[in-house]
């Protein structure tokens, strides 16, 4: 999407409300690496949002106005924002869901989902879009894919998660064979998590439900259904139940036609060289 031209130049959202968080972390006397201690992000994150560079999402707004005592400023600044300089607006509404989820089912059969990225495995990824990026801007996207990961530490604990990937995924050696290898090591550590299940689809299996490509399917805190899709440059979220209800379906077969969680764990192993 091409933009028009202004003779006058605005000052973008986020470098204002960047320019807020620098000035009541000061305020507060805390450094940006002490202020990403109590945060529990990156300290690459926290300065990328002082800079403007990247958006600050709603909840972490909150957990800084907590913080900081700043009375709610900062979740007024970020939820006021124009949403043009947001994420699209099915996008935001999907990480939202995610981030809220009480369960969540996805399944890839083109990379290992976001979620369980490693750093440098996302990087490579960004690093792959064509038309290319900047690495300005594959370093802010891989630094949000991150973020989402903090999931995994939600309190009293996360969200019920199902991960289903095609054993083709786990060929593909994108960024090269060592940071393969470190996706697949990391894979292995989170499939011991009590509360997620990873499971391989073998390539050997001879019928297939997923051949119509990736799905992420979430039950909201009110116990509501959706599903989340995506394919070349477009993503959607549905809501209908009986499209959700099909995709459902879909996704049990595909259990049902994966390894166990157990089988997967020692292809990981099997795969990554440890056995």
């Amino acid at each position: 999407m091409q933009r028009g031209t202004n003779t006058k130049k605005k000052v973008p959202s986020w470098e204002v409300v960047g320019a807020l968080l620098a000035l009541y972390r000061k305020q507060a006397g805390l450094t940006q690496p002490q202020l990403a201690t109590h945060l529990c992000v990156g300290l690459e994150t926290l300065g990328s949002i002082e800079q403007g560079r990247r958006a600050l999402r709603l909840s972490l707004a909150r957990e800084i106005d907590d913080l900081l005592e700043t009375k709610g400023a900062l979740t007024v600044a970020v939820s006021k924002a124009p949403k043009k300089e947001r994420f699209p607006a099915f996008v935001q509404d999907f990480i939202e869901l995610e981030a809220q989820a009480l369960n969540l089912c996805s399944y890839e059969n083109g990379v290992v989902p976001g979620l369980l990225q490693s750093a440098e495995y996302a990087r490579a990824v960004f690093d792959s879009l064509y038309p290319p990026i900047t690495s300005q801007e594959a370093e802010d996207r891989m630094l949000d894919r991150l973020d989402r990961q903090r999931i995994f530490e939600q309190k009293p604990w996360p969200p019920m998660m199902s991960f289903l990937l095609d054993e083709s995924v786990l060929e593909r050696a994108i960024g090269g064979p060592e940071v393969l290898r470190g996706q697949i090591l990391h894979l292995r550590q989170m499939a011991e998590l009590p509360f997620l299940a990873i499971q391989i689809i073998p390539k050997s299996r001879t019928k297939h439900a997923g051949l119509d490509g990736p799905m992420v399917l979430i039950e909201t805190p009110d116990h509501e259904h959706v599903a989340y899709i995506e394919g070349q440059r477009v993503s959607c979220l549905i809501d209908d139940p009986d499209e959700v209800g099909i995709l459902q379906a879909k996704y049990g077969m595909l259990r049902s036609q994966a390894l166990t969680p157990e089988e997967t764990m020692g292809l990981l192993d099997r795969l990554a060289g440890e056995t």
